[in-house]
């Protein structure tokens, strides 16, 4: 199996270099960015399993590349930023991202962080094991083989793979109610300062993808508690 290629769009030199040196020894493959157009011919040219952005990258913010980025590919995203704030770390979910890390932190953590969203990608992530192949509710399609969503009309619905793993454990158990905290454990959510709200903010993205027309997503609040997926689910 070709080793992963992760692509290092970070703004200072010496960190980029003992990232590369930490990824290149735990058995990665790295590409550099310095710019955006670095970064957008790298993803262009290469199969790119996982990309670090710093949100000081040159050129268009790093906030907005994570935005243009998200929309073209749904290749996994952990940005990186100095002196970030929880409003930051939530607008970084919000846009895309699947993990937020804050300046300074160890290449260790970035490494566990790393090998955690290409578990996610790869569908082996922490959500119970299944032998169902697909689920349908109101109209939806969920194909877990092909790591699939499509809506009533047939059209595939991307996805990243946080959100399709929250849909898969919050599908799993219809019309009960499940804790956010073992939402965070079941769906892989990482132990963060920031994994507490990111799994409000991944609810709220899967809740706009999940909308079809005037019909809201089927996802409850329950407040101080948690979250309840409301369809009634077929599985198969």
């Amino acid at each position: 199996m070709a080793a992963p290629v992760v692509l290092l769009a970070e703004g200072q030199p010496d960190l980029r270099a003992l990232l590369r040196e930490t990824l290149e020894d735990s058995g990665f493959r790295t590409l550099n960015a310095m710019s955006a157009d670095d970064l957008w011919q790298a993803v262009d040219d290469v199969d790119v399993s996982a990309v670090v952005l710093d949100t000081a990258m040159r050129g268009p913010q790093g906030m907005d590349l994570c935005r243009a980025l998200r929309e073209r590919s749904n290749v996994p995203i952990i940005l990186v930023g100095t002196n970030s704030t929880e409003v930051d770390r939530v607008v970084g979910l919000e846009l895309g991202a699947d993990d937020f890390l804050s300046k300074p932190y160890s290449t260790r953590e970035l490494l566990a962080r790393l090998r955690a969203v290409l578990r996610r990608g790869r569908g082996d992530a922490q959500v119970p094991v299944r032998r169902r192949q697909e689920a349908r509710f109101d109209g939806w399609h969920i194909s877990f083989t092909r790591r699939e969503l499509r809506d009533p009309a047939g059209e595939s619905v991307a996805l990243t793979g946080a959100e399709f793993d929250l849909l898969t454990v919050l599908s799993d158990q219809p019309q009960r109610i499940i804790a956010r905290e073992r939402l965070m454990e079941m769906s892989g959510s990482r132990g963060t300062e920031s994994s507490d709200r990111s799994v409000d903010v991944l609810i709220s993205r899967l809740r706009r993808k999940l909308a079809h027309g005037k019909i809201a997503a089927p996802i409850v609040t329950v407040r101080g508690v948690g979250y309840m997926f409301s369809a009634a689910v077929e599985h198969a």
